[in-house]
């Protein structure tokens, strides 16, 4: 029963994070220590791919296992590095095999020294695509059971769902900032051309064709023209003027 209260208070957590002023790292942060809790191991550590295709550690449930990972990603191997660059989860990974010494001798000792003696890697992925890989670390050298995978691939999946989700409210925060600019700066537009018209006494439709032909002969951004403008920082004396005016 307290394992299971405690993932209903990871899917808990997760409901009121996915929120606008969502922190991914303090969100990932916490999770890690819950499944540290959840699947009885001693550490778990979050990798994330950056734009390069390198993983980065992006949380950790301590220190030393953030250290670990960094070890790992600077020697680039580890059963995270391999997760990653699979796909596939790497499971119940016996650290003191010599098998596995000979494969990842750096991270291997780094590892052993730190006290672990077993590792499990799961993909962070969402349909067909890996991002990143959970790393768990065990000072016991006793077997992860398939409902503990399970369980950890799904956590490991909460995880890909929290990044995808502030991946998206950023992108969408993006969007929005550039639709306000976009309607910010087609207010000033309108402003300008009203100002254009009065000043030169001629039509609105004159005074934006006089505008957008001056932008356009002189590499001006439209929008950047009209802010010059506005502002008083551009003089509109260096504009033709429309040959048309309206009668007095």
């Amino acid at each position: 029963m307290i394992r299971e209260q405690r993932l209903t208070e990871v899917f808990v957590e997760v409901a009121d994070s996915l929120t606008d002023d969502f922190d991914v790292i303090d969100f990932l942060q916490q999770l890690s220590v819950r499944c540290m809790e959840l699947l009885n191991v001693a550490a778990v550590g979050i990798m994330l791919a950056d734009s390069h295709d390198t993983l980065q550690t992006i949380a950790a449930s301590d220190e030393h296992t953030r250290l670990l990972e960094l070890f790992a990603q600077e020697h680039d191997q580890g059963p995270c590095v391999d997760c990653y660059n699979s796909g596939a989860a790497r499971t119940n990974i016996n650290l003191t095999d010599w098998t596995i010494a000979a494969k990842w001798p750096q991270f291997a000792v780094q590892a052993q020294d730190t006290g672990f003696v077993a590792a499990n890697a799961l993909p962070l992925r969402l349909r067909g695509r890996t991002i990143g890989a959970m790393g768990l670390f065990q000072t016991d050298p006793e077997p992860l059971t398939a409902s503990d995978l399970t369980l950890a691939q799904a956590l490991a999946d909460i995880a890909t769902i929290a990044i995808l989700q502030q991946r998206t409210l950023a992108h969408s925060e993006l969007e929005r900032g550039q639709l306000q600019y976009a309607l910010t700066s087609r207010i000033v537009l309108e402003q300008v051309k009203g100002i254009l018209a009065e000043r030169w006494n001629t039509s609105v439709d004159d005074a934006f064709t006089a505008l957008r032909t001056y932008a356009r002969s002189h590499s001006y951004q439209l929008t950047s023209l009209a802010r010059e403008i506005a502002d008083g920082t551009f003089d509109t004396n260096q504009m033709s003027r429309p040959a048309t005016t309206l009668r007095p």
